[in-house]
């Protein structure tokens, strides 16, 4: 039985109390290796090591620093087959979806704020003759990154590194769900030097390491992506405590498909949209309104498409649907469908749990289901699920659109398909989202602003919003 081990001051160590947790495989529902349940000792030892490495990490050189994020990224661009193959096993996700996106974006996160390292700039404002001020943006200096289960290396270097390219130092907890990526990350940046206590990964429960992180004086900001009931709480704590914080949290997101669309490109990427990494993507589109007049047949030809979707091992290349991620997100998203039904919905296609042969009979599998026959007000459009679970409701008019769009508690992304250019940037500005893709999905740019409105989160990550989030201005002021 492996046991991970958390990463303090450069070195693996155990965790002081010697408590672990056990870590299922989704796609067979056996334990297959430990975790640390960490707790206040070990973040006091994370504390002391990153006070110990702020000040010479912030002073460095920003092209030095850029250099050491260069090989990490580096380094995990050579792992990627590993670390895809450790994404497949931890999390269920088919190993193909892995390499494309879950080991390709985790070098291409360092990689960008390694070279924005010595790109990041701050302003300068002339007084004329009576003066000048110039501004500068120091790091916080240690910074807590508590990132998901979903996309478990993708979402953990997405915070990490724009934290250390602005020089600070970082206290970090992934998903106890989906902890070996960051088991391996730790060792690649022993492999490349990342210097002692710049980073430290510690394991562990919300309950046990999380809120301790978030409580802890010595941390000056938070970075959480996660469940907003989760971000509320973590908000109340930290508020008291005047810690920057960034939340970027869940989403109900809605998919307007209007009779002017390219058809086929648009069923293609719908589906994409709902049912990529089962669903489990805060982005993913899980409310589909589609325009009256093409309703039946866009149905016909979704539900065509979802239905051949390959269900299978997530370590086969073949494979094109994979296991949720664990026994109780599974039960959850399996009542979630019955709720539906008592709601009054309709299953088209899926609905249940898969039973596979062999290694996989006990794996959490659901088959992608859509449900049709469900109004905005009912609990399945209205909260989260999480899951491969998707509803379909035809519209008539721009003006229902538009209200169906906007009608949940949540503001995170939508797409529009549509060949009317008045109509996407009419609509793309009325939506309550902070994301708005326009005839495409998760098509990204990793130097815009990411993140949520209402429920959705507070603040942005990517690009230079990230830098400005892990540093203070401060304002100098000369008079000639």
């Amino acid at each position: 039985m492996q046991k991970i081990q958390n990463y303090i001051n450069g070195e693996l160590v155990d965790p002081i109390g010697g408590n672990y947790l056990d870590n299922y495989e989704p796609a067979t529902g056996q334990i297959y290796s430990q975790i640390p349940q960490s707790d206040h000792q070990d973040l006091e030892m994370a504390v002391a090591a990153a006070k110990a490495a702020k000040d010479e990490w912030a002073d460095m050189p920003a092209e030095q620093r850029a250099n050491l994020l260069s090989k990490l990224a580096d380094a995990i661009e050579n792992a990627g087959d590993e670390i895809a193959k450790a994404e497949a096993i931890d999390n269920g996700k088919p190993i193909s979806f892995a390499k494309a996106v879950d080991s390709y974006r985790s070098a291409a996160n360092i990689r960008f704020f390694a070279n924005a390292t010595t790109q990041f700039s701050s302003e300068c404002h002339s007084m004329g003759a009576v003066g000048v001020n110039y501004t500068l943006r120091d790091p916080v200096g240690i910074v807590g990154c508590i990132s998901p289960w979903n996309l478990p290396l993708y979402l953990f270097t997405w915070k990490i590194a724009p934290a250390l390219a602005t020089g600070n130092c970082v206290i970090a907890k992934p998903s106890e769900i989906t902890p070996m990526t960051a088991y391996l990350f730790a060792k690649l940046c022993i492999e490349v030097g990342i210097p002692k206590g710049v980073i430290n990964i510690l394991h562990g429960t919300g309950a046990s390491i999380g809120g301790p992180i978030v409580e802890h004086p010595a941390i000056k900001a938070i970075s959480f992506t996660g469940g907003s009931a989760t971000g509320k709480a973590i908000a109340a704590v930290a508020a008291p405590l005047l810690k920057k914080t960034s939340l970027e949290l869940g989403g109900k997101n809605p998919t307007l498909v209007f009779a002017d669309c390219d058809f086929e490109a648009t069923v293609k990427e719908v589906a994409r949209s709902a049912f990529s990494n089962q669903g489990q993507i805060c982005l993913c589109g899980s409310r589909i309104y589609i325009e009256r007049s093409i309703y039946d047949k866009f149905k016909k030809a979704l539900v065509e498409r979802v239905s051949k979707l390959r269900i299978g091992d997530p370590l086969d290349e073949s494979t094109q649907h994979g296991a949720l991620v664990s026994k109780p997100h599974m039960e959850k998203v399996l009542s979630y469908i019955e709720l539906a039904k008592q709601e009054g919905g309709k299953v088209l296609c899926g609905g249940s749990r898969v039973e596979l042969p062999g290694r996989l009979a006990e794996g959490y599998f659901v088959e992608p289901t859509i449900i049709e026959g469900l109004d905005i007000q009912c609990r399945t459009n209205q909260e989260e699920i999480f899951g491969p679970v998707c509803t379909l409701q035809p519209f008539d008019t721009d003006e229902e659109a538009l209200a169906l769009a906007n009608g949940t508690e949540y503001g995170l992304a939508t797409s529009i398909w549509s060949n009317n250019i008045k109509r996407c940037h009419t609509f793309s500005r009325n939506m309550d989202f902070g994301i708005v893709w326009v005839n495409c999905w998760s098509l990204r740019d990793l130097r815009t602003p990411f993140g949520g409105v209402k429920s959705s989160g507070v603040g942005r990550e990517g690009g230079y919003e990230a830098m400005r989030f892990f540093t203070e201005p401060k304002n100098i002021c000369i008079k000639y």
